[in-house]
Formats: structure tokens, C-alpha cells, sequence
């Protein structure tokens, strides 16, 4: 839907100002040799209240205090190693587990107290010929549902899973059933194959509005991602609970839709039609990333033709659509914690300003600050690196830092920057004698409760006794931010997780909302109009003197 670039009101500038101290020499903040990690550490997850600290390795997985770094549990079997791990919070003393392994198992474990369970096998492999094998497998924020992309050979499709967390809970308390471990099974709710993202039937009106996907290439990958209600009630109807995602969102490769299906506690009939998404975002070109706010109120797209569009899901329409002016594709897109955070934002249709990070293939890295009402400013923080070493292999918002973002290079360099302005606040450093494990894909976790991160590190004098990664031991460096007084400015208290925020305005509320804001923003909308008009009117006038 939007192909025309001069129809963006992004305006391009420079960074400047505070920028200025990105020449400086940034502060340097060691990180300490914590601990000795497992064989084979792959991967870490922090549980959301900041207590636990999970670990994938080989032979399996185990969970530590975050604080004492002690082991409290592990889950061990031979010939196996864990490659990727996820941990939720689902109660007081339960945390539920998501696992892949090196031969794309999918597993779901409960952890509680000082055991840790396995739950469900999502793809058993009963036919080595004809195994599914999961290459991404995620769970929402307090696990009530699961996602897992799957492959068979050249079929390629989205399972959905709804976790009877409540149930398990009770089962493992009570002692005749869990010495029978035997738990209620993990439902598969929707089956999503790519075929529905063409063969949807829409009405004549929207139909003509759809961009067609002619490829010639099958879909090879699938993004997706939980959503919270953000929406109106309607009538005397119950709302649905805040705390659990109602919707799932995610786009195939080389498509242009953006598509959403709603989430079901129970198992679609296999007799039944494939289901089709309830809602259909299309766009003029083809989305090559995403990434939601910590709210999941708005929703960021990177398209092949270099726009950025923000979609405000509460007001069910764009908050922005900002063509940058760069000659590399789009690699993802960050939104950055501020002090708006997502409170009150999430039950009005007034919005904070919004910062998004849009790092390019060629290493460089754009911040859009976006305001309903205003024109997008878009400004350049970093350019294209002139050595492969410098580009960036991790950029990630740190929630307890103020506008602040984690940012690894490939060369085992980190920074931390302020993406607003553009200044660089400090860079860390390992223990002497220390580097990371891996640069182009570091394995870290930070813990926004405690503000610690953590990350896996390797002595460099293991390196040159042993050039083999089975035998080189790694440590677990740790970096605790409120111990340096460079950050403390910076720290902040994270809002309440959008998972216990309540959202329910009704449609008359929202439109009320619209349309005093348009109202309160005609003024700014007129003078970016009339900047518009003026620039156009320039160029035509150089045009016709050239």
C-alpha cells in the first residue's frame, strides 16, 4: 500500500550535538569471571522475575540462581546438546522451558524448585526419513502458548501450541501424579501452512487492494509474535484476560502480508478447511523484518523498498511510514525502551514518542523517532563499517537502561549507546586474558530485574593449547550495572510486564480519543505540509533551471 516514496513525511538528518561523543574515548566497564559454564554452553535465558538463570548445553540444560550462581537443577541425557533455550515465568515457583536440540527436537520442561521436568516432546522422531525438524520454537510470556516452525523435507509450516500451564502446576503438586508423570498433553491448536497466505478469501473491495505474491521461491523461514489484547470491548462481552496473548502475527519470506491468527485453547478439527488469518496487512513490497513494542501495541515493518511503516494496532491504522534514504537492505528493526515505557499509551490513542533502531545489512545503523501528529526524524548513528569486523553482530534494548542498547561487534568489541542521541556511554570489556566465546554469535542474557548481564567468555590461552570448541572450557562473565556510577543515571524501574495491563476502551472511547487528537495536531500537520509544498516547489525550480 505504500509505494511512493514521496508520499513519507520523514524528514533526513544528521547526527549531531550529542553525537559529538561518539569521537570521545567511551568509559570502560570490566566485566568478572563469575564461573566456570558446562561443556558446550549454547545458549542462556533469564526468567522474568530475575531469579533463575537457564543454561543449554551438551547433555542437556540446567537452571542456577541468578544471584549466587549456584546449580539448582539440571536435565541430562547423553548424545544430546541443547542449541536454543527459552524460560517464562508461569508461577510463584514454576517456570516453563522451551528447548531446541542439535538435531531439532522441540521440548517443553517445568522447572520447580529444585527439579526440573520434561513435559512434551513436541516432534518426536518416530521416522528418521520423515521427521519434522524445528528450527524455532518459542513460548508467549507466562507460556499459556507455544510456536514452532517446522520443516519436512521441502514443506515448510507454523504449529501453534496451547500449554495447559494451570494444569501442570496442580498435577506436579500433587505426589501420585507426578510420580506417574504422566501430564495433560500439550495441545497442537492450528496447523499454518504459506498456502494461506495467498489463498485467503476476502471480500471483492479488500481483494482489489491486496498485492499480489508471485514467487517463484517456496517460503523458507516464518516470523512470528505473541500479541496482548489492544483493542476495544464491545457490549456486556467479558474481556478476555490481559495476561495471556490472544493473537499470534508473523509474515513468510519473500511475502508482503503481514498476517494474524487468533489463538485457540482447543484442537482444530483435522477434517476441517485450513484456517485462514482473521486480519491481512498488505504492503507495496516485501517485508524483509519486524519487531513489536514490549507493549505489542505497535508493530514495526521493514520493507524491501528501504520503508519502515509503524503499525498502531489500538488505533488499526499506521503510526508512521518513513522511507530511509540508504542503499542496503534492512536487517531488523529495535524498539527502544525510553522513559514513555508502555503504560498509559497502551489504554489511549495518544502516543509517547516512539524510537525505533533499523540496522542495515551494510552494518549501518538508523534511530526513527516517530510522534502521531508529527513528522518522522530519521538520523544516521553509525555508517557503513569499512572492516567485516565491525559489523554488528547483537543490538539489544536494555529495558532497565533508560534509551540505552546493548551492541556487539564482530570483533568482540561492545558498546553501550544511547540510540536517541547518539552517543556512545561506555564500552565493556571482558576479564584479562578473556575474550567472548563467540563473536558473530555471542551468547549473553540480561536480567532486568537485578540489571545484571551475563555473557560466555573463553580464556585466550585455551585458544591457542586447543583449536577444537569441544575441549576449550568457557567462563561466565558477569556485569553488574548499578555497581558503576556511568549508568546509574540511566537506570530505571521497567514498567509492569504488559501482560498484567489491562487494555478495554470501547470504539465510541477511541473515536472520542481520534479525533481530539487530530484536533490538538492540525497546527503541526498544517506546517509539515507547508514545509512539504515548499521543498517541492524548490526542486521543481531547480529541475527546471538545470
Amino acid at each position: 500500500m505504500y509505494n511512493m516514496k514521496s508520499s513519507t513525511s520523514s524528514e533526513m538528518t544528521s547526527v549531531s550535538g550529542s553525537a559529538r561523543k561518539l569521537r570521545k574515548k567511551p568509559l570502560l566497564l570490566k566485566l568478572t569471571n563469575a564461573s566456570q559454564l558446562p561443556q558446550n554452553t549454547n545458549c542462556l535465558a533469564c526468567s522474568d522475575d530475575g531469579r533463575y538463570l537457564c543454561l543449554g548445553h551438551a547433555g542437556g540444560l540446567s537452571v542456577w540462581c541468578a544471584t549466587t550462581l549456584n546449580q539448582d537443577a539440571q536435565w541430562l541425557q547423553e548424545r544430546l546438546e541443547i542449541t536454543c533455550i527459552h524460560m517464562t515465568t508461569t508461577g510463584d515457583t514454576f517456570y516453563l522451558l522451551a528447548s531446541i536440540d542439535d538435531m531439532g527436537v522441540a521440548r517443553v520442561f517445568m522447572f520447580n524448585l529444585e527439579c526440573i521436568y520434561p513435559f512434551s516432546v513436541i516432534n518426536s522422531l518416530e521416522d528418521i526419513n520423515k521427521r519434522n525438524v524445528c528450527f524455532n520454537f518459542e513460548i508467549s510470556e507466562g507460556g499459556d502458548y507455544g510456536a514452532a516452525s517446522m520443516r519436512c523435507n521441502t514443506d515448510i509450516w507454523l504449529d501453534i501450541y496451547y500449554f495447559p500451564v494451570d494444569d501442570w502446576m496442580r498435577e506436579l503438586k500433587d505426589p501420585k501424579l507426578s510420580a506417574n508423570m504422566k501430564w495433560s498433553p500439550a495441545p497442537r491448536v492450528n496447523k499454518i501452512m504459506p498456502s494461506a497466505a495467498t489463498m485467503t478469501d476476502f471480500s471483492n473491495m479488500l481483494t482489489h487492494c491486496l498485492v499480489l505474491e508471485d514467487t517463484n521461491e517456496p517460503p523458507r523461514h516464518c516470523t512470528y509474535h505473541f500479541l496482548l489484547k489492544c483493542g476495544h470491548s464491545h457490549g456486556q462481552n467479558k474481556p478476555k484476560s490481559a495476561g495471556c496473548p490472544i493473537t499470534v502475527c508473523f509474515w513468510w519470506n519473500g511475502s508482503y502480508n503481514l498476517l494474524y491468527h487468533m489463538l485457540s485453547k482447543t484442537t482444530k478439527s483435522k477434517q476441517g478447511p485450513e484456517p485462514q488469518p482473521s486480519v491481512l496487512w498488505p504492503n507495496a513490497a516485501e517485508i524483509v523484518c519486524s519487531a513489536i513494542s514490549r507493549c505489542t501495541r505497535f508493530i514495526a515493518l521493514g520493507l524491501s523498498n528501504t520503508l519502515v511503516c509503524v503499525w498502531d494496532r489500538l488505533a488499526g491504522a499506521p503510526l508512521s511510514v518513513c522511507t530511509l534514504s540508504t542503499d542496503s537492505a534492512f536487517l531488523r528493526l529495535q524498539f527502544a525502551d525510553y522513559c514513555l515505557a508502555c503504560t498509559d499509551i497502551t489504554q489511549t490513542l495518544t502516543t509517547g514518542e516512539i524510537h525505533l533502531v533499523v540496522v542495515c545489512k551494510s552494518g549501518a545503523v538508523y534511530i526513527m523517532n516517530t510522534k502521531r501528529g508529527e513528522a518522522t526524524r530519521s538520523a544516521q548513528l553509525s555508517q557503513r563499517p569499512k572492516d567485516s569486523g565491525d559489523v554488528l553482530a547483537v543490538t539489544a534494548s536494555v529495558a532497565f537502561l533508560r534509551g540505552l542498547s546493548l551492541l556487539v561487534h564482530r570483533n568482540g568489541k561492545m558498546f553501550l549507546q544511547d540510540v536517541v542521541n547518539g552517543a556512545t556511554v561506555c564500552a565493556l570489556i571482558p576479564p584479562t586474558n578473556h575474550l567472548l566465546a563467540t563473536h558473530c554469535t555471542p551468547v549473553y542474557a540480561l536480567n532486568v530485574k537485578q540489571h545484571i548481564l551475563y555473557m560466555q567468555g573463553v580464556q585466550e590461552s585455551t585458544l591457542c593449547s586447543s583449536s577444537i570448541r569441544d575441549e576449550r572450557p568457557s567462563q561466565l562473565l558477569v556485569l553488574r550495572f548499578d555497581e558503576h556510577d556511568v549508568t546509574k543515571p540511566y537506570v530505571v524501574s521497567p514498567p509492569q510486564s504488559p501482560r498484567l495491563q489491562a487494555i478495554s476502551i470501547t470504539g465510541e472511547e477511541a473515536c472520542n480519543d481520534y479525533l481530539h487528537e487530530r484536533a490538538l495536531s492540525m497546527e503541526e500537520r498544517h506546517k509539515s505540509i507547508t514545509q512539504t509544498w515548499k521543498r517541492l516547489q524548490e526542486t521543481g525550480a531547480y529541475v527546471k533551471n538545470c
